[in-house]
């Protein structure tokens, strides 16, 4: 039976909601634009991430993830056209000096920074759409809506992420506003045991990520195809989620791009810095890769309900993994991606592994 017809009145009550949450981000991005004007011959990298596991033909657990992104130009300089300098730029950059990287290969090579500002939602459902009442066995309704505050520092090997996210767990979230509004309009059964959902609780989660390169390497077939592995680790800490966590990315294709790997919803994930790219006079470049991650988990809200109050909770899973294989390449300002994922099984009495799809779009674009 297809669900009750989208209702205008509801889309515009959450279209206003979801204005009060996209005022920080817009204030955010004058701010750092404002500031980083000197940089007006290097671009910002702005990205759009989605998760969905429609992808896979499916429509439980992990259902959607959605993030908007931006990432300022490499802050070399903080002084604008006229010497005119930002002191509070500059005090950043002081305090994060620890979390640099060591140059490489080469002493006086610089390390460059970027800042990122971004705003996501994450929602989770349990199997049964139909069930009303509370199925105690499966994981609960959740979802969560936050802004996140980042800082890159990156040498030409080297990468060294760090974000700390904030925002809501529970109805404030929007997340049952917002798969109501997407199954309305895509003509699909609306799920019917939000009531059941965790409760709102403020969410915070402080990620660490560490990035390197081990080089590209000349295979000498099919027109010098091109091998290149990344590897990362990192961790988080928070009542979202408090994990440590390590992994590896290989990429296979002709003229890689200079950065550090293909960007997931998974935290730490822009790593598309732009400014770094070379004209390679190749407009459209393709390349494919397989990564994996693997997570020792301390909590996870999802899963483990409400950190203050009573909720319903599953018992997570102490060790969870996720494999991605998918293609990702450039054209002009344009960057594209598209991956299939596979993880394991996340609690106990889970019925079997997830399968989703990963899409992210980046455009670089100048601010003038």
């Amino acid at each position: 039976m297809p669900g009750p017809s989208l209702s205008f009145t509801a889309t515009c009550r959450y279209l206003c909601a979801m204005k009060s949450w996209l005022q920080p981000l817009w204030i955010g991005l004058l701010l750092l634009s404002t500031t980083l004007q000197a940089q007006d011959d290097k671009p910002w990298s702005l990205n759009f991430f989605l998760e969905n596991d429609l992808f896979a033909n499916t429509d439980l657990n992990y259902t959607n993830g959605v993030r908007f992104s931006a990432i300022s130009p490499d802050l070399d300089s903080f002084q604008d056209p006229d010497g005119l300098k930002y002191p509070w730029v500059e005090k950043l950059n002081d305090i994060l000096t620890f979390v640099h990287p060591r140059p490489g290969n080469t002493l006086n090579e610089p390390v460059r920074q970027n800042m990122v500002i971004s705003l996501g939602q994450l929602m989770f459902t349990p199997t049964d759409k139909d069930r009303v009442t509370l199925d105690p066995d499966d994981r609960p309704y959740a979802g969560y809506l936050y802004l996140g505050l980042g800082y890159h520092a990156r040498t030409s090997q080297t990468l060294h992420s760090t974000e700390f996210n904030f925002g809501v767990v529970g109805p404030a979230s929007l997340a049952h506003q917002s798969q109501d509004l997407v199954h309305d309009i895509r003509g699909f059964d609306r799920f019917q045991g939000w009531s059941n959902q965790l409760r709102n609780e403020p969410a915070f989660q402080l990620i660490f990520e560490r990035k390197r390169k081990h080089g590209q390497l000349d295979t000498g077939l099919i027109n010098n195809l091109q091998l290149e592995i990344i590897s990362h680790w990192g961790g988080s800490l928070g009542n979202v989620a408090s994990y440590i966590n390590a992994g590896a990315e290989l990429r296979l294709g002709w003229d890689l791009p200079d950065d550090f790997g293909t960007s997931t919803l998974r935290p730490g994930g822009d790593n598309n810095t732009p400014g770094n790219e070379q004209d390679s006079g190749t407009p459209l470049r393709l390349h494919a890769f397989m990564a994996a991650d693997g997570r020792m988990i301390a909590n996870n809200i999802f899963l483990d309900g409400n950190s203050f109050r009573d909720s319903h909770s599953v018992h997570h899973k102490d060790t969870v993994a996720d494999l991605a294989l998918g293609l990702a390449g450039s054209y002009r300002k344009w960057r594209f991606a598209y991956a299939h994922v596979f993880r394991t099984r996340e609690f106990s009495g889970q019925r079997k592994a997830q399968f989703y799809g990963s899409f992210s779009l980046s455009y670089r674009h100048l601010f003038r």
